[in-house]
């Protein structure tokens, strides 16, 4: 596997540090890292799971909206970061693993490099009413 930019090193570092849920994906959507807090919603340690395709990890959860409709992957904010390179937000429901169904709200925004290299994305989340 081929070291990872510092950029993606230090943002994990601090994801790692934070007491919010935080998502760290590469360019090409490919979890690299979820912090403790993103474990106790999501009911699963990251060290259980590892890295993840987005195909993976954008259905693994069964997201759905706030009227229990199924949610493509492409309208989840953190695949829209992905795709078009700028922030997204946006309330959702997902299915942990323990069965529980969470409400969540996440906020996601492209992680640059210098110089003007895409590295990927970070998402912070955290449990809202429904």
């Amino acid at each position: 596997m081929p070291a990872q930019p510092l950029e993606l090193i230090l943002a994990r570092q601090f994801g790692d540090s934070l007491s919010m849920p935080f998502f760290l994906v590469d360019s090409e959507g490919n979890l690299l890292f979820y912090n403790e807090a993103a474990e106790g919603i999501l009911g699963l340690r990251f060290t259980d799971t590892g890295g993840m395709r987005v195909e993976e990890w954008a259905t693994m959860f069964r997201p759905t909206d706030l009227d229990g409709n199924p949610l493509p992957p492409e309208d989840l904010p953190l695949v829209q970061t992905l795709t078009l390179r700028q922030p997204a937000h946006g309330s959702f429901q997902i299915d942990n693993i323990k069965g529980e169904r969470v409400t969540i709200t996440v906020t996601s925004f492209p992680l640059e490099g210098r110089p003007d290299r895409y590295l990927g994305a970070i998402a912070m989340f955290w449990k809202s009413e429904s």
